[in-house]
């Protein structure tokens, strides 16, 4: 191979080489008012990252804050609670949004003993992508008998958005787990229809290292053709997954079913082997957000937590 040549490529002045590995310098761009004077090529885009881990940990019989780290847009705050209550930590995502090639970790894990609820300051929000997808991975753990309770509030999807989520759970055979996702297609109040869209919702829960719930939700292109089918809403432009993992899963059904069957909107629950899952859809953000309470609360007993309701 001639000199100056690097795996067919030519080397140009500007062109580094490093280990083998030659990276090519930005051309510069030329000023068409004055040919002379080299313009600088575009910046690439910037993208929002965030990472937030917790732990929480029983100790003298009360949940304490084990470890604790915030990365990049994210950010945890944690209110006052009752000495007998969960552990409450908040997130927060100081980018103000998702768009393509954002892309925001969380990691929870609570150990035996313990209890913390972990919920958002705000619905999350989805704007339109110039490229790539927002990527939200959720992971959490659940020791001994400890209780989490995953609350967040709603995800609103814009159109030309592009959203993949994935939540992955670890619970042991006595813990209990509450999780709860929910998404709401376009800006209802102003009338957004969602004609160009994709998603991914993915749900992996394990129980002493065994899968038993696996769910994946995709929709793509035009959302609201998709949503008018019979067994796909009817219309409807709102969904969430509430589900529940307890020993006693299944004696919570019967109760489920009645506290949701005079609410708006559309539910389906089921239990089996210690899982509960409840499905809603409906045709607006309020009718699915009254729904989400009604269900989260009758299955923990108390009131939501309050960023639900600034």
């Amino acid at each position: 191979m001639a000199s100056g040549l690097h795996d067919g490529f030519a080397q140009t002045a500007g062109d580094e080489t490093h280990n083998g590995i030659m990276t090519l310098a930005a051309a510069p761009t030329i000023d068409a008012r004055s040919p002379d004077r080299p313009v600088a090529a575009p910046l690439a885009p910037q993208r929002a990252r965030g990472l937030a881990r917790i732990e929480i940990r029983a100790v003298a019989g009360r949940s304490r804050i084990a470890g604790l780290h915030q990365a990049g847009s994210s950010r945890i705050r944690m209110p006052r609670a009752a000495a007998d209550a969960p552990i409450e930590a908040v997130l927060l995502n100081t980018a103000g949004g998702m768009t393509g090639g954002d892309c925001f970790e969380v990691e929870v894990s609570v150990g035996a003993g313990a209890s913390a609820l972990l919920t958002s300051q705000a619905a999350e929000r989805v704007y339109r992508r110039s490229a790539g997808a927002a990527n939200v991975d959720s992971r959490l753990a659940v020791s001994g008998d400890g209780r989490l309770f995953w609350l967040p509030q709603e995800t609103i999807v814009f159109n030309r958005s592009a959203l993949t989520r994935t939540l992955t759970a670890d619970v042991d055979r006595g813990a209990t787990l509450l999780a709860l996702e929910a998404v709401v297609l376009g800006r209802t109040a102003m009338g957004e229809r969602l004609t160009d869209i994709v998603m991914t919702d993915a749900w992996r829960i394990r129980r002493d290292g065994r899968l038993v719930f696996a769910d994946t939700t995709r929709l793509e292109g035009d959302a609201v053709s998709v949503m008018n089918g019979r067994a796909t809403g009817s219309g409807a432009i709102a969904f969430a997954t509430l589900v529940l993992v307890v020993p006693d899963a299944e004696a919570h059904v019967e109760p489920m079913r009645t506290a949701l069957e005079a609410m708006p909107g559309e539910t389906g629950v089921s239990g089996f082997d210690g899982i509960l899952v409840t499905r809603m859809i409906a045709g607006s953000g309020q009718a699915l957000r009254a729904m989400v309470i009604r269900a989260a609360t009758t299955l923990r007993g108390s009131p939501m937590p309050r960023v639900w309701n600034l």
